[in-house]
């Protein structure tokens, strides 16, 4: 993506630790959470935890997964009267196909639905991506083709999940995944609706959040195998960010993740950076945002690119050069190059 790395100039969150990107990400940056106790049993007889988002009204299911990603596409577009929604693609990422308990039974008729409830046609160029925690960076890659090929101008990507439903929290209760009474090694579930407006970064002269380098990999050892885990995926996901970059892994100043309490991706990502790394650093800090929202699904990559945004406009950050890494239950892998700059005009 050297060629043409592409600028993340506006975002929208609804958590349950914010109704908007601000709020969340102040949350975020204070490592204030939300979780309280859901209206789920575990098997130990204790209330589940959980980070539910708090709207006007008691929607649940696929009611709720369109207010919440209406929610947040409406932030991008308040905040940029610029955007043209019939002139601008929308890519709706969800959850994958075989998540257990995906309330969304019709992939398309959602996004259908989702354009009513905002009282807008998106460009015909639109499309959902099912994939997950990987989807923002497989929507990137969308995006920049978009933008490169066409004479679109902006790119909307945004994405709604939910996790706090009851066949969702059943299965991962009894994969021992959920955190619980029974188990401390699991993920708090949560909830989000996320978007993200991507542009070319000479559309704006002035500091932005440039996307530079994108990385894709498959693990075989998947956290539902029995196969050793060596962290091949996640490794070869991440070299391919950074040669798309054009950098190298000891130009980049920190890391932030999808990891959301489980020790398997905690493991996976120290394998996977000992194979890589060839630099002794005093820190290498890894920030993850799951902490304060939860396991949210596929929003969570928008989560970390906003929590990302705000820290490099709000001068907290760990530095101008940052990796991100996400990753499917699955063994779909995905890695991102980040750098904060300024843009000047041409």
């Amino acid at each position: 993506m050297s060629d043409f790395p592409l600028a993340i100039t506006g975002t929208g969150l609804v958590t349950g630790v914010g109704l908007n990107a601000k709020a969340t990400c102040a949350a975020i940056r204070c490592a204030i959470d939300n979780f309280q106790e859901t209206r789920f049993m575990d098997n130990g007889g204790e209330w589940i935890m959980g980070c539910e988002v708090p709207m006007e009204h008691p929607w649940r299911g696929k009611t709720k997964l369109l207010k919440m990603a209406a929610t947040a596409i409406n932030e991008c577009l308040t905040n940029n009267k610029q955007i043209v929604p019939k002139a601008t693609p929308l890519l709706l990422c969800l959850s994958e196909h075989e998540r257990k308990g995906r309330v969304i039974d019709d992939d398309n008729q959602f996004f259908l639905d989702l354009q009513n409830e905002l009282g807008l046609e998106f460009h015909e160029k639109s499309r959902v991506i099912p994939r997950g925690h990987v989807a923002v960076a497989v929507a990137l890659k969308h995006a920049r083709q978009l933008l490169q090929e066409t004479n679109i101008k902006h790119v909307l990507i945004a994405a709604t999940d939910s996790m706090l439903v009851w066949p969702t929290l059943s299965h991962y209760q009894e994969n021992e995944r959920l955190l619980t009474s029974q188990n401390s090694n699991g993920f708090i579930p949560g909830e989000a609706g996320a978007a993200l407006v991507v542009e070319p970064i000479y559309a704006k002269p002035e500091h932005q959040l440039i996307c530079h380098g994108l990385g894709f990999g498959v693990e075989k050892a998947h956290v539902d195998s029995e196969e050793p885990l060596k962290a091949d995926g996640l490794a070869s996901a991440i070299k391919d960010s950074l040669s798309d970059a054009g950098c190298e892994l000891s130009n980049l100043d920190f890391r932030i993740t999808d990891l959301s309490g489980e020790q398997y991706y905690f493991k996976e990502a120290s394998l996977a950076f000992s194979r890589i790394e060839r630099v002794i650093r005093d820190e290498f800090d890894i920030w993850h945002p799951a902490d304060c929202v939860g396991e949210v699904g596929s929003p969570i990559g928008i989560v970390m690119i906003a929590a990302l945004k705000s820290a490099c406009e709000n001068n907290y950050s760990k530095g101008n050069h940052i990796l991100a890494h996400l990753g499917n239950d699955d063994g779909k892998r995905s890695s991102i190059v980040f750098a904060w700059q300024t843009i000047e005009a041409k």
